[in-house]
């Protein structure tokens, strides 16, 4: 049993004259701030939404926006820290500094679910939440202002039904370019390079559309009209899967699937009857360019855009990450073009560095991008994640006594400072590190020429002042995702993020819509 510091405890005994007194503090750490963000972090405003009112409305901190303000935090005051493995390094000092002011901290989110341990020890955790958020973190601030704070609490897999809809009237005016809205967590794939079938689930829970129309309006009324779908795969049930149910002798899967997909339907047409200038983007799996009548309902809503993980362009590649349910060469080509054919603009997620990758896979990764027509697409490269079958076989074949760096292991590479982080960690079959991270910035490179972004506005823009926009948002999107992660150089990344700050605020007003507080949906 932990309890909260002594001055916070002395302070217990008075009630709510104690949660008057105290600060609930929500963070999501990042060692980068670039002053506006591309999505709102939903589970911020979702954990506002679980606290209850007596507490008073949490301080909301992302420091993507800007650095927390270490002086608002006081002796008593509790803070919920969200971390994934990308920014658990930054949670744990935010961690480790609020407790030395005498706040009780506590951890959450992907990794803390993954490593609670390591978030007591490095993190100086009171208490890690696993699983989901959304109805426990109401316990956990009782049993903190009570004194009887337990190391551990187990949130679950919370039903689609139950999950909680955003605090979005603690959103900081004009920060943000898209709002999020998720309708369905679980993935029901099993690719070895992620861990959200592992930690979510293959089951997917997915929320009454009604459930996601209201939230949705209520963005829409503030000013939002692109919002992100921030689904784990918003296609949870493919036409192969009704397949493969109806063979079978018992039908209730193949009811229940039914079922799934119907709502999903009728989601999208819900969305179709929102102002015709809301726009939707989401992320799904390639097999749904099988699927002629999800594309044409997907147009029908207005759900413009996609990230669709493609990850490899050759068969070989796909096989090594169990992802053989994509397709390969001219295959993936019309595939993909399938998506534009019903007006859905792709972002196309690559990965280089897998085992099958040879020196001319850039070029003909380049290649597809192109031919394809693809509006957006990121190129990162294979890094073996926690929760992930590639993670559990990397740290495996290290051995018990692995590389260490600055003293840290190699098998904890986000504990290591980012200046001193390797870009490659697994030993490559006929290519070095250096060849995959140079091979990988060319690529950026080459898609994010300005030659190559006017060539895809002409393609995706009709008006002068959409393709000139298109630029800007192109330019931006390169700066904050490629040069800030890949580029090795110190002052390339400071100029990054720099150049990226400064192009932000014009990008956001591209994305501005009018509030329109009498919107009404029946």
């Amino acid at each position: 049993m932990l309890h909260a510091p002594a001055d916070a405890a002395a302070r217990i005994h008075s009630g709510d004259s104690f949660t008057r007194l105290m600060s609930i503090h929500l963070v999501n750490p990042s060692h980068v701030s670039f002053g506006i963000g591309v999505i709102t972090p939903r589970w911020l405003y979702v954990l506002a939404a679980a606290t209850p009112e007596h507490y008073g409305p949490p301080i909301i901190v992302d420091e993507t926006l800007e650095a927390i303000d270490f002086s608002t935090i006081k002796a008593g005051d509790i803070l919920g820290i969200g971390i994934h493995t990308g920014n658990a390094l930054r949670g744990y000092e935010v961690g480790a500094r609020a407790r030395r002011a005498g706040a009780i901290v506590i951890y959450g989110g992907i990794h803390a679910t993954l490593y609670p341990d390591e978030a007591r020890d490095l993190g100086n955790a009171h208490a890690v939440v696993t699983g989901d958020g959304d109805h426990v973190w109401a316990e956990v601030l009782r049993d903190a202002t009570n004194g009887t704070l337990r190391a551990h609490y187990a949130g679950g897999h919370v039903e689609g039904t139950d999950f909680l809809p955003a605090r979005w009237d603690l959103l900081p005016d004009g920060r943000y370019m898209w709002a999020s809205v998720q309708t369905v967590r679980g993935c029901p794939k099993h690719c070895s390079f992620c861990s959200v079938w592992r930690t979510d689930g293959q089951r997917p829970r997915q929320r009454a559309y009604q459930q996601v129309l209201d939230e949705i309006v209520e963005l829409r009324r503030r000013g939002f009209r692109f919002i992100a779908l921030a689904d784990d795969n918003f296609y949870p049930v493919t036409l192969e899967d009704l397949r493969m149910a109806d063979r079978r002798e018992d039908k209730s899967q193949l009811h229940r699937l039914q079922e799934l997909r119907a709502e999903r339907f009728e989601l999208m047409a819900q969305l179709a009857r929102l102002p015709d200038d809301t726009v939707f983007f989401t992320q799904i799996t390639m097999e749904a360019a099988e699927d002629p009548e999800f594309l044409r309902a997907m147009k029908r809503a207005r759900i413009k855009g996609a990230l669709v993980g493609v990850e490899s362009v050759t068969e070989a590649g796909l096989k090594s990450i169990y992802k053989n349910f994509n397709e390969s060469g001219d295959s993936l080509v019309k595939r993909l073009q399938a998506f534009r054919d019903n007006d859905v603009h792709v972002l196309g997620s690559f990965i280089f560095g897998l085992p099958g990758d040879r020196p001319d896979s850039f070029e003909a990764t380049l290649k597809v991008a192109e031919e394809a027509n693809l509006t957006f697409a990121q190129f990162v490269m294979l890094t073996p994640f926690p929760g992930t079958l590639d993670f559990a076989a990397w740290e495996k074949s290290l051995g018990s006594d692995p590389e260490r760096i600055g003293g840290i292991p190699i098998n904890r590479h986000w504990l290591i400072p980012q200046s001193q982080r390797p870009k490659i960690y697994t030993a490559h079959p006929v290519m070095s590190a250096e060849q995959i991270r140079s091979g990988t910035q060319e690529v950026w490179d080459r898609f994010y020429s300005f030659p190559s972004i006017w060539r895809r506005a002409r393609i995706s823009c009709v008006s002068l002042k959409a393709r000139l926009a298109f630029v800007l948002i192109s330019k931006i999107y390169r700066q904050m995702y490629a040069n800030t992660g890949i580029a090795t150089d110190s002052a390339r990344v400071s100029r990054s993020a720099q150049w990226a700050r400064l192009m932000a605020r014009p990008c956001r007003r591209l994305f501005a819509g009018r509030p329109m507080p009498e919107l009404q949906l029946h």
